[in-house]
């Protein structure tokens, strides 16, 4: 379906004269400040612009055509030039005592796409600096938005409408866990977790701290058995929920990560690629693949209620849920140390994996 962005002309896209209020010679012609980059990036976005513009008594003495045409034409040759352009120019030549039924905000302007259900609604916007603007996105049905170049410039405009919340809720039941996380990979500092397992507790802290996000995460499990079930399902409705608020993953990044604590340090890295001096930090493929270099140099069985032996385990079972090529390194040391490592280094290594870089999709199969 179609998004639209409905624009507004004058004090919008281009400044607006305080005199006269007439764009009427091309020395008037001032575009807003990033107006462009800012419509090419919602262009990117999938949206199609529509342009609404009230031009009072124009074809009259006051305001004739010969004049305002030049103007009108450098806004949109410039605009063209820059690949921009609009579906249709929707322009009201009457005053307001004119009493006409296609002056701002009626309706008579864009009757045409209110008579037509197949575009989207719910995704497409009314832009303008006037209230008589925010009226007419009412009016149709659309959400409006005031411009104003102090606190609504088209640089905040395109960042508000480009950016998708990357958030998500995974439940996960069966006879041996009852789970619920919740993941917002782009705030930080509202986590909370309750596993029942006080250490197991702290590494997810790690993930979600060293990782800038958040993650709230509720289990329910069998215990009187032992970890495995409780940490395992964890991993897998962790998993599951970050590649669910990733969506389309464009604009994510590949890095790999080495950590330093105390006396051990961790690596976390991906497939290298064919060359030795090249590592991808979780490469959020859709292919996993796991590999682990620590199960035998651990130096305790348990640190607090969490078996060591459940540290590869649980990767494992997050990276299959997520769709990872996972390799992973501790060095030796106290145990308690080894495993923190790894967790905060997982933490480090995702956070670069899942920050933004533009729109672009990082991979040249055009799919991840």
């Amino acid at each position: 379906m179609k998004k639209y962005l409905f624009i507004d002309r004058d004090g919008t896209l281009v400044q607006e004269p305080p005199v006269d209020h007439q764009v009427d010679a091309l020395d008037k012609v001032v575009f807003e400040k990033n107006v462009i980059p800012a419509l090419l990036k919602l262009k990117e976005h999938g949206f199609t612009f529509v342009m609404v513009s009230n031009q009072d008594g124009l074809g009259t003495d006051s305001f004739p055509i010969n004049t305002f045409t030049p103007a009108h034409e450098l806004i949109l040759n410039t605009l063209q030039s820059q690949g921009i352009s609009f579906e249709q120019v929707l322009i009201c030549p009457h005053k307001p005592a004119d009493n006409c039924d296609c002056r701002k905000p009626k309706l008579g302007l864009v009757m045409a796409y209110l008579k037509d259900t197949s575009w989207d609604r719910e995704n497409s916007y009314f832009i303008g600096d006037r209230d008589t603007d925010v009226q007419m996105g009412l009016n149709m049905g659309i959400t409006p938005i005031k411009y104003n170049p102090e606190n609504m410039s088209w640089d905040a405009i395109a960042d508000k409408l480009t950016t998708v919340a990357r958030v998500a809720t995974v439940e996960r039941n069966t006879k041996e866990t009852k789970i619920s996380i919740s993941v917002d990979l782009d705030h930080a500092g509202n986590s909370s977790f309750d596993t029942g397992v006080g250490f197991f507790d702290h590494m997810l802290d790690q993930i979600a701290t060293h990782g800038g996000i958040s993650i709230k995460a509720k289990v329910v499990g069998d215990l009187f058995v032992d970890e495995h079930h409780t940490i395992e399902d964890t991993g897998i409705a962790l998993g599951q929920a970050i590649l669910q608020a990733l969506g389309d993953k464009r604009g994510i990044g590949r890095f790999g990560f080495v950590l330093p604590m105390d006396e051990v340090y961790a690596k976390v890295f991906s497939e290298s690629l064919d060359d030795d001096n090249v590592t991808v930090a979780l490469d959020i493929s859709g292919r996993p693949h796991v590999k682990f270099d620590f199960d035998a140099d651990f130096t305790r069985d348990h640190v607090g209620q969490m078996p060591t032996q459940m540290v590869s385990h649980f990767f494992e079972s997050l990276a299959v849920a997520m769709g990872l090529t996972l390799h992973m390194y501790v060095s030796k040391g106290n145990a308690h140390h080894q495993v923190e490592a790894l967790f905060k280094a997982f933490g480090r290594a995702l956070r670069v994996a899942l920050a933004r870089h533009g729109n672009e999709l990082p991979s040249s199969k055009g799919k991840l």
